[in-house]
């Protein structure tokens, strides 16, 4: 990076801190994975026979998809959110709320099966999140939720499947 391209997101970074109520969506996190998940590592050919085209892109390219075109945005069952590459439990009902963006989003996450980055593909860091079983990309991570954590796990909707709680 250049020293004037650095020095210019250090500016703008210290202007947002500086403005209240503006934030770049970058929060620290130390998440570890449990002790209990064998990570599940396949050739791009085996991920590519498992997924769809659009999870593809998702899970293993870092993709986004398109805010309100996912059906688990409105979801309100009960039931468990699970990697839509490996089936690990991921989040539940009891976590979820609606933040109005356009994205299933959780103010909470089941500890030890996410781990989280940095995301500079936006230029200002994010952080973002992955399934701690598969590495498949879920979402990005901001601290703008709700109490009590403070936080909003904004994922992709096709990263996940959803699964009811039985009745």
């Amino acid at each position: 990076m250049q020293r004037r391209h650095f020095l210019g997101l250090i500016g703008v970074t210290g202007a947002a801190t500086l403005i209240p109520g503006v934030s770049l969506g970058f929060v620290r996190l130390n998440l570890e994975r449990a002790e209990d998940i064998e990570p599940l590592e396949l050739s791009e050919a085996e991920w590519r026979e498992r997924l769809t085209r659009d999870e593809f892109w998702i899970l293993r390219d870092h993709g986004t998809e398109e805010p309100f075109s996912s059906p688990l945005d409105a979801e309100t069952r009960e039931g468990e959110y699970r990697c839509a590459g490996c089936d690990l439990l991921l989040f539940t009902s009891a976590m979820k709320y609606d933040s109005g963006t356009g994205w299933p989003s959780f103010f909470e996450h089941v500890e030890g099966h996410l781990l989280s980055q940095l995301d500079f593909s936006m230029l200002l860091p994010r952080t973002e999140y992955h399934c701690a079983r598969c590495g498949g990309h879920q979402g990005h991570v901001f601290d703008d939720g709700p109490d009590p954590t403070g936080l909003r796990w904004c994922n992709n909707g096709l990263a996940l499947t959803f699964v009811p709680a039985a009745t």
